[in-house]
């Protein structure tokens, strides 16, 4: 062990003696750079919600301005065609379609047939994303993809992971009664939201240690509420009907609106059971499932949670990359 009182009455006797110089070691400690921190990459489990889920496109823009890197994407419906569209490098140009909708054009786009399976065929739709994503598979794109579809059959759950972009899109939107069911290597696929609404379970089965889930029905309050009915004719519910006039719903709004609540009540229960780590919850409950044209306020809403919920993404990077 260095003496340092030995070591300082040496230094005074020599700065006494006029004649001698001393001089004592060099001690500065050179600084000490930090490590760079390590970060676990985050798995995103991306929603259905038809109209709704533009907003996914506004979540994907904040997470990238952030600099929060995605290890994989697991969407059903349209989190898969957002989803799909990110990793091909096409969010742009989804965005920008999104965007540039209006009723009327949403219309040209739907191709109405008669004795099918479904009341729209899809081909329009099919024809917009060969022009970006024809030839594409999923094995091409740069990080895992899975598209969750249903087997119309058997009920079965159907995890896409390889072959074409577009089939797997196709499948994973092809929402029952409004769009053909895709026939995809001898399987009737139907959009996947029956099954698996928001697929944390695709994610945690990739090993993803870090899972954020995209719920876009969240807000939806009382869809799962449990109210008791009186069938009969009250004096209450005569004066209800004179102040306020039934609104009658068409074919495709009843449709719509049934395989909202299947879709609200299958998320509750499988969340329940797997919860993602981080749960993303844009409010959206004002936007219908079949308005299209309101891609804009989804995005910015989309961007806004997301924006929100920064700090803690990153603070759940930063715990799950020091247990890695």
């Amino acid at each position: 062990m260095l003496n340092w009182s030995l070591h300082r009455q040496g230094s005074e006797a020599g700065t006494s003696d006029s004649g001698a110089s001393s001089t004592l070691p060099d001690m500065t400690v050179p600084p000490i750079s930090p490590r760079p921190q390590k970060k676990a990459k985050i798995a995103l489990a991306l929603g259905g919600g038809a109209a709704r889920g533009w907003a996914h496109i506004g979540v994907l823009r904040a997470l990238d301005e952030a600099g929060i890197e995605i290890g994989m994407i697991a969407g059903t419906s349209i989190g898969a065609l957002v989803g799909g569209c990110y990793l091909a490098g096409k969010l742009d140009e989804l965005e920008e379609f999104a965007r540039s909708l209006t009723m009327r054009r949403i219309a040209s786009l739907l191709d109405l047939t008669i004795g099918g399976s479904g009341l729209f065929g899809g081909m329009r739709l099919t024809k917009r994303m060969a022009e970006h994503l024809e030839g594409l598979n999923i094995e091409d794109l740069d990080r895992p993809f899975v598209a969750v579809a249903a087997e119309v059959n058997t009920g079965h759950e159907v995890w896409i992971s390889n072959g074409s972009l577009i089939t797997a899109l196709r499948a994973s939107y092809a929402l029952p009664g409004i769009f053909e069911p895709i026939r995809s290597n001898n399987r009737t696929l139907v959009d996947g939201a029956l099954v698996n609404p928001v697929p944390v379970s695709v994610c945690r089965s990739y090993e993803q240690p870090l899972v954020c889930a995209v719920n876009l029905n969240y807000d939806l309050f009382g869809r799962s509420a449990v109210v008791k009915h009186n069938a009969g004719l009250t004096a209450q519910e005569v004066q209800k009907r004179e102040e306020t006039p039934y609104t009658r719903l068409g074919m495709t709004g009843v449709m719509v609106q049934a395989f909202n609540i299947i879709q609200d009540r299958i998320s509750r229960a499988r969340l329940a059971g797997d919860p993602p780590d981080v749960s993303l919850h844009p409010r959206l409950s004002d936007i219908g499932l079949s308005e299209f044209h309101r891609a804009g306020e989804a995005i910015e809403r989309g961007y806004e949670e997301a924006s929100i919920r920064l700090p803690e993404l990153k603070r759940m990077q930063e715990v799950f990359a020091g247990h890695g």
